[in-house]
């Protein structure tokens, strides 16, 4: 996890632009650069480091004496760089996982280099050879990228959008900040005075295709069968090598932990590769929520079946809803069910941050779009419909939890990772028959469930648990924390302001008072930005206000919690 931010044909005095890079310092509060491009007197990268992998050589941009006219401004980590460079005959200089990039890209350009990382990562490549820019974001976006371009060719990308809003440029009219498309890589022809032309913007993967890398993973090629015994060991083996590769770093590895199905197989497969792996130190997990939250239970369970020395972090709805304007401003969204889920998140990294040593942590977001695990999926029309909104639910990931999860762990120099995201796991789960990813016997995500069955990995109270949402289980049943949002925000905003919402806020108006409360907190904070978020997040198949699975007539709450 780091902060990176880059200029390109500035028309303002770059100490001045420079102010606007620290504002996600928080990204990487282990060093910081900044630097100059020979040459180009209004370029210049910004860089925050979190070090994770080569402590020595890890500073930004990377630069290497074989391609000295090579810049990289990244932000992710590379799980494949020593197969690639085993592969490929690559002589590193560093061990900075990132340098791959520079000798994939020096080999076999932009498109193959970008579509051979097995990883998360955005990154911004400066060619002064042949006068290039070319930047890039993974698959699902687990790496946050944005992107500032006026009409005259001045480009400026960060890694939050809070890094681009308030820079000066010559446009009279209020330049438009956007997230740059997950799975895609842009070129820009850089100009003698630094200003860019886009020459070039295209997708390199899609999560329905089997990645180019696979061919070179440790994972052999899969039996193909559609048996249900064989696509169950597959699914194991691709889960246990989603986790296995995700271990690479210096720093010590934690989870979180909510009880759920998901956090539990990443918690469960991460202690037991751990030991296998002999790491010197016994896996931490954290779990957030009131005494009696159905979440803080189900954790506890699963942490003393696993094994691991188990963090609960006690929180009352005061100090959730105090936290509510900074998470915002992390975020930089409005959408309500990422903000709900956010809080518990926030708060829990700050904990992690404070009070361990943990800095690399897994955990479970993805499982609920790959293996349709939302509960409005038993509405699902057809095996097909339900397939087709998982692909869509993936693509989206980005504006959503994928976005709460970096943004809620990077305000605190916290690094993410998430197995269920693996491009191997997610491209051969997409491939299998459409009528096997369904619910069955009103159970969702039944495949991923039985694929783990009897093994005990976790305890089968917790296998078979139903799914609640973050949001929803870390307050007690009697009272959800959405119900006490509400409540509290009921006195908050006035039925004036909720007839008219629709006129002040006429891109996505708020429906509820606590969707205007956030609405107007984000506009104080960005105004006229709304358009980050194209739409909110809501159950399909239903006509469902609000996105709590607790307000859908088909949520039946587990009797034993």
């Amino acid at each position: 996890m780091c902060g990176i931010w880059a200029l390109f044909g500035s028309d303002e005095c770059l100490s001045v632009q420079c102010t606007s890079a620290m504002k996600i310092a928080h990204r990487g509060p282990d060093a910081f650069r900044f630097e100059n491009v020979n040459g180009f007197t209004n370029c210049c990268f910004g860089f925050h480091r979190l070090a994770i992998v080569d402590q020595l050589y890890g500073m930004q941009p990377l630069r290497i004496k074989k391609f000295p006219y090579l810049w990289l401004c990244y932000n992710g980590e590379i799980y494949n760089h020593l197969t690639l460079k085993e592969q490929f005959g690559f002589e590193h200089q560093t061990n900075v996982d990132g340098e791959v990039l520079l000798h994939l890209y020096s080999r076999f350009g932009v498109q193959k280099m970008a579509s051979l990382l097995d990883g998360v990562f955005a990154f911004i490549l400066l060619d002064t050879a042949n006068r290039k820019v070319l930047i890039g974001r993974d698959t699902y976006g687990v790496r946050p990228l944005f992107k500032l371009l006026t009409d005259d060719g001045f480009l400026a990308l960060c890694s939050e959008a809070k890094g681009l809003t308030e820079l000066s440029h010559t446009m009279t009219t209020q330049a438009s900040v956007e997230p740059f498309l997950p799975g895609h890589f842009q070129v820009f022809d850089l100009k003698p005075n630094g200003k860019v032309q886009s020459i070039q913007m295209e997708a390199f993967h899609c999560c329905t295709q089997e990645p180019a890398h696979a061919v070179y993973d440790t994972v052999e090629r899969l039996p193909t069968s559609f048996d249900e015994e064989t696509v169950k060991s597959n699914i194991r083996a691709l889960f246990e090598n989603a986790v296995r590769k995700r271990l690479m770093s210096h720093r010590r590895i934690g989870c979180l932990l909510s009880g759920g199905l998901d956090s539990s197989l990443v918690a469960a497969t991460l202690v037991k590769l751990a030991k296998e792996d002999k790491l010197q130190y016994p896996i931490q997990t954290f779990s957030i929520g009131s005494d009696d939250s159905p979440d803080v239970l189900a954790a506890r369970k699963v942490a003393a079946h696993i094994g691991s020395e188990h963090h609960e972090v006690n929180f009352s709805v005061e100090e959730g809803i105090q936290a509510v304007e900074e998470v915002i401003h992390h975020l930089e969204t409005y959408d309500i069910t990422t903000i709900r889920a956010s809080v518990g998140m926030y708060i829990v990294s700050k904990y992690i941050r404070q009070k361990t040593d943990s800095v690399v942590i897994f955990s479970g977001e993805g499982s609920d779009e790959l293996a349709q695990g939302y509960i409005y999926f038993h509405k699902a029309p057809s095996p097909r419909a339900a397939s087709e909104d998982s692909v869509r639910l993936l693509k989206e990931l980005y504006m959503f939890d994928v976005l709460r999860a970096d943004r809620t762990t990077a305000a605190h120099g916290l690094e993410l990772r998430v197995p269920f995201l693996d491009h191997r796991l997610t491209a051969y789960y997409l491939s299998l028959p459409e009528e096997m990813r369904v619910p069955r016997s009103g159970v969702e995500k039944h495949l991923l469930r039985e694929s783990f069955k009897g093994l005990d990995l976790i305890p089968e109270e917790i296998l078979w648990r139903r799914k609640e949402a973050f949001s929803d289980g870390i307050m007690s049943f009697k009272k959800s924390w959405y119900t006490c949002l509400q409540e509290h925000l009921e006195s908050v905003v006035n039925d004036d302001q909720m007839k008219k919402a629709h006129v002040t806020f006429p891109h996505n108006p708020p429906l509820t008072k606590e969707a205007y409360y956030y609405r107007q907190v984000f506009e104080k904070q960005y105004p006229g930005r709304s358009k980050w978020l194209s739409h909110f997040w809501m159950p399909r198949w239903t006509t469902a206000t609000d996105p709590s699975a607790r307000t859908l007539s088909i949520y039946k709450p587990d009797k034993d919690q």
